[in-house]
């Protein structure tokens, strides 16, 4: 098979505390997120061209089942609190496309996996803030996707790597996967003493795990619970579930590690697959 050289990669991006790339962030110095609003900020440079649309998986949007997201013109979900006031007036008009979104869970169903549409979901923190960043124009289409859960609101690491398999072939037809979460996820733990070694002892471990085989990194996030304090870094793991997507799309070929820094002491990294 000859490779398409215009297929577009699969990214998992980390979206930061809130609206911080907007505001002068208060839990630690002014700068706690520029280095990975600098990232952002590059991202659109390293694709090969323009995506066709964005497919956004949010760690902020849990349903029964992989819902994606139909509305037209969706609007924007402030779904943080305690923020200052001009937080809550940031705008990134970006278009709904409802086409894609219905062919998005067209897909899934195709694979078994449970699938709906939503007419109303707008954009959550989780898709807009880092994407306002990323692509500030706001002209490409968006359709964002939701994680699945459980009766118990427990997420299935080999149903939501599924998932990712099943969307993988939009590559091919210019449209960019993202999976937004963050890699360490325990907001009690920042600009705590012991969680610099704790954050990087599991971001080590996630990183082998990106950038290992598809067969082997199905079966070690199958088992991320196993890894080097998982459970410290996330208490619950709604924030890290995107990356399983992300694998999932992502092809045989292992992933790469093109992000790392440490907000308030702990270890934070972005990820891409081109497989």
């Amino acid at each position: 098979m000859i490779p398409n050289p215009q297929r577009q990669p699969v990214l998992f991006l980390p979206h930061g505390g809130g609206p911080c790339f907007f505001m002068d962030w208060t839990w630690g110095p002014p700068d706690t997120w520029h280095p990975t609003q600098r990232f952002l900020e590059g991202i659109a440079a390293t694709l090969p061209e323009m995506p066709k649309a964005l497919v956004v998986v949010s760690g902020h949007w849990e349903e029964p089942a992989f819902t994606a997201g139909a509305a037209a013109a969706p609007q924007l979900i402030f779904d943080y609190s305690g923020f200052p006031e001009h937080t809550y007036r940031l705008t990134w008009p970006a278009p709904g496309d409802p086409a894609l979104a219905a062919r998005v869970a067209l897909l899934l169903d195709k694979a078994g996996l449970p699938a709906a549409l939503s007419e109303s979901r707008g954009y959550d923190h989780g898709v807009f803030v880092p994407l306002k960043v990323a692509f500030p124009q706001a002209q490409i289409p968006v359709v964002t996707l939701s994680l699945a859960t459980s009766p118990t609101g427990q997420f299935d690491p080999a149903q939501h790597l599924a998932a990712g398999r099943a969307l993988a072939p939009l590559r091919d037809e210019g449209v960019l996967i993202v999976a937004s979460g963050m890699s360490f996820h325990n907001l009690r733990a920042y600009l705590r003493p012991e969680t610099r070694e704790r954050a990087q002892a599991f971001d080590a471990w996630l990183t082998h795990a990106v950038e290992s085989p598809q067969p082997q990194r199905d079966a070690l996030f199958a088992d991320w619970r196993s890894a080097p304090f998982a459970a410290f870094s996330h208490p619950r793991e709604e924030h890290l579930v995107p990356l399983f997507v992300a694998s999932g799309a992502g092809g045989d070929a292992p992933g790469k590690r093109i992000f790392g820094d440490e907000p308030m002491g702990a270890a934070i990294s972005a990820y891409r697959f081109n497989g």
